[in-house]
């Protein structure tokens, strides 16, 4: 596999089934999608008692990026690395002209989500007004954004999860791209709702959240957080994504790619969202 991302996320899913390893030897590009994913993955297996190893990948400006995101922060904790002590040259120092928004980050408590918004914030500036032309308002739209979905894994995950923020230029569009990617593998939608709600699918439940506002408490003015981000991704003509269980719900823009609705997914526990922001 020479990709890591979203679009790989089910090859990458369905390869780790039965096998004691993951190979990502062959990987050329990984993106903080596939960087949460992978340790979600091995959140998972860890809940399973399960230690995986993991070959990293033998490009160095790859091992060098997994470097600068702090993805080796938190993989040793999940899989035997292999090599354990990966040779970078040069070991990457951060600065001003960084296309990191955000290094991949625990989310547990809403402590964690101050944190991440502080970071974010100071950063934003030099990252969405240079490179996507976003004025204040839009920053502002983009951190009320990121707090609901990071927001939504304390509420209804009951569990640990991780997000990431990185800024691309994408060739084929000639335009910056922000990807951000927010994952765990808690309760999910369908049984988070299900409190409340008769769903019969994952995709309905993803439906209801994204869709509707719906919302597993009955208390008036709560749920809205996923229906304010698909307003603010919406307004920017962004793409997102939500996987949770068996199913993902896209919003695709006319630049980018993808299908709307996927049924019959792989399980996968928790809520996986993925959002794409290209310059204006």
């Amino acid at each position: 596999m020479t990709q890591i991302a979203e679009d790989s996320f089910e090859q990458v899913l369905n390869s780790i089934q039965g096998l004691s390893m993951i190979d990502l030897k062959e990987a050329a590009f990984v993106d903080p999608y596939g960087m949460v994913g992978i340790l979600e993955m091995g959140e998972l297996l860890k809940s399973e008692g399960i230690k995986k190893t993991l070959f990293l990948p033998e490009s160095e400006d790859v091992l060098k990026y997994l470097e600068r995101m702090d993805f080796f922060k938190f993989a040793g904790k999940y899989f035997s690395l292999e090599p354990p002590e990966p040779q970078i040259s040069g070991r990457y120092r951060r600065n001003a002209y960084s296309d990191v928004l955000l290094e991949i980050t625990p989310i547990e408590k809403s402590d964690d989500i101050h944190y991440i918004v502080g970071k974010v914030k100071r950063r934003a500036n030099e990252i969405l007004k240079k490179h996507l032309h976003y004025d204040e308002r839009a920053i502002n739209g983009f951190i009320v954004a990121l707090s609901e979905v990071c927001q939504n894994i304390i509420e209804h995950s009951k569990t640990m999860g991780f997000v990431g923020i990185q800024k691309y230029h994408f060739q084929n569009l000639n335009k910056n791209v922000v990807k951000i990617a927010v994952m765990d593998i808690g309760i999910g939608f369908k049984k988070s709702l299900s409190e409340r709600f008769s769903l019969k699918d994952d995709s309905e439940a993803i439906e209801k959240a994204l869709l509707h506002g719906a919302s597993r408490y009955a208390d008036e003015g709560r749920g809205h957080g996923l229906a304010a981000v698909r307003r603010f991704v919406n307004q920017w003509n962004g793409r997102l994504s939500i996987r949770s269980g068996t199913a993902r719900l896209s919003i695709i823009p006319d630049w980018a790619r993808g299908k709307e609705k996927e049924a019959g997914l792989a399980y996968f526990p928790g809520a996986q969202i993925n959002i794409m922001l290209a310059e204006v």
